[in-house]
């Protein structure tokens, strides 16, 4: 048909056309006069074609039929998500359906897999979706809106800050410049493994090239824990002579675990420097809402596992040797002794004592949380110890949400922001799920990319000095800060960028 078609408005004749069209495939005048009933009838109607009596296309397919595709998809949807097509096989062998659809025997397997693709279904991996971060939960809006950013804008006015003003850096004054209030500077901290055998993958490969062996894994890592900030990059004196950097080999059988004990460390090494080096700043601290970074004194106030009665109770703390060092037993882990939990205090600030004192006849024990509400003006006569599951806004259903709920409860200090307050500088914590606050990252960013430029080495004498040379070459926080505003929005920064932050510099 497309052939006559063709040759009739090349100026043929209707009937010359259709007479040539079949002398070419070999025909006589009996095609010549179908393909004029046809064609006419196409013209007048498109969906009027007709069908070959031929080959596999002389019936059609029965999933073809919309009520039996139909019936299929809701039955293969209503399985889940790993479903096979001896599905289809078992379903249609049922006699209600084969009568139902006029079916006379079953489908092969090999005609089954080719209905699951009729029925819309490729054998594929499933699409991801974007992951779930928790930026909206109740939880994490809550400390955003009234912690985290509160804390920030307070600062702020007194921090240095910087502009890109028609492709230039311009240094801007702080709001402490005219008056007697000192500057503030914003220290992020972070961690970042390195590994042995991490190298660029994409580069150009000659068509000769033979595949080279690798070898298995990632290779030995390297932790790097660091402080950095805009005003003055790497936490470190100003001749570089003394760093806060610290790297750390994790594992077992290696440096262990970087844990509280290490972070807490860490700040302190980095609060001797500032207060050797830079004694006319505030510092800030500012730590991402890890555990490790939240952990609170084992005796800290916590109505987790109170006792509701009077009993002997106490909470577990690790023991440890003379050197502080945390002791463990012969099944590798930290052996522990009970202690008492911290004492609260009343409302007007007064403390209130939780076990009872000499000469009481429970002398020693600890008093329970009902005793404990008591002492506060709570009736908890007809309270459980715990619901088996609060509602999210109740706060007087039971013994155990009434003390979470308590100020003294509250406002328990971490470990770190007592270690800090201390000795006068301050900690804010980043809300969860929000890296994107902590431009440290792109500091990590570059000397990655610089690092795995190096060549590979197994040897960690070598990667040690692979890793500093890494980030000692790359964006500091100045040139971080400047990045951030000039490349926002870009997830990849370009390998030029050092030249160009030189060129600002010069330029101003």
């Amino acid at each position: 048909m497309e052939y006559f078609l063709r040759a009739y408005v090349d100026n043929s004749a209707w009937t010359a056309a259709a007479n040539k069209t079949a002398t070419f495939i070999g025909r006589g005048i009996y095609i010549s006069r179908k393909l004029r009933e046809w064609s006419t009838a196409f013209i007048l109607d498109h969906e009027d074609l007709p069908l070959s009596k031929y080959g596999v296309s002389w019936t059609q397919s029965r999933i073809n039929d919309e009520d039996l595709k139909s019936e299929l998809v809701t039955h293969l949807q209503s399985l889940g998500k790993y479903v096979t097509a001896t599905v289809i096989i078992n379903y249609l062998a049922q006699p209600g359906v084969m009568q139902r659809h006029g079916l006379r025997k079953n489908i092969s397997l090999a005609t089954a897999e080719q209905w699951m693709a009729g029925c819309g279904f490729r054998w594929t991996v499933a699409p991801k979706g974007q992951y779930i971060d928790g930026h909206e939960r109740e939880d994490v809006v809550s400390f955003r809106q009234n912690k985290f950013l509160p804390s920030w804008y307070a600062l702020e006015p007194r921090m240095q800050s910087w502009q890109v003003i028609e492709g230039k850096l311009v240094e801007e004054l702080t709001g402490a410049a005219g008056d007697s209030q000192r500057t503030v500077v914003v220290w992020f901290h972070d961690e970042s493994i390195f590994y042995a055998y991490d190298r660029r993958e994409k580069h150009w490969v000659h068509a000769n090239e033979t595949p080279t062996p690798q070898p298995k894994g990632e290779g030995s890592s390297l932790m790097a824990a660091e402080f950095v900030s805009p005003d003055h990059g790497w936490l470190c004196s100003p001749d570089g002579t003394e760093s806060a950097r610290i790297l750390f080999r994790p594992g077992k059988g290696r440096d262990g675990y970087f844990s509280n004990d290490e972070t807490i460390h860490h700040v302190e090494k980095a609060m001797a420097i500032l207060e050797k080096y830079y004694p006319n700043e505030d510092h800030v601290f500012v730590f991402d809402n890890a555990p490790t970074h939240m952990k609170r004194p084992v005796d800290s106030l916590s109505a987790r596992k109170m006792p509701k009665g009077c009993r002997e109770w106490g909470v577990d703390v690790p023991v440890r040797d003379a050197g502080g060092q945390v002791v463990l037993g012969p099944n590798g882990k930290a052996l522990t002794t009970k202690a008492r939990i911290a004492n609260g205090l009343f409302k007007d600030g007064t403390p209130q004592e939780f076990y009872w004192a000499e000469g009481h006849q429970h002398a020693g024990k600890f008093k329970g949380m009902a005793q404990i509400l008591t002492e506060r003006g709570f009736n908890v006569t007809h309270l459980k110890a715990q619901c088996k599951q609060c509602e999210p806004s109740a706060t007087t259903c039971c013994c155990r949400r009434i003390l979470f709920n308590q100020l003294d409860f509250i406002n328990v200090e971490t470990i770190l922001e007592s270690t800090c307050r201390a000795r006068g500088f301050r900690v804010i914590f980043l809300p969860k799920f929000h890296c994107e606050l902590n431009f440290i990252e792109q500091c990590w960013g570059y000397g990655k990319r610089v690092y795995r430029c190096y060549p590979p080495s197994s040897k960690e004498s070598e990667l040690e000095a692979n890793v500093i040379k890494a980030l000692d070459s790359g964006l500091n926080g100045e040139q971080a800060a400047w990045a951030a505003k000039k490349y926002r929005g870009h997830r990849v920064l370009p390998s030029t960028i050092l030249k160009e932050f030189d060129n600002e510099k010069k330029v101003n």
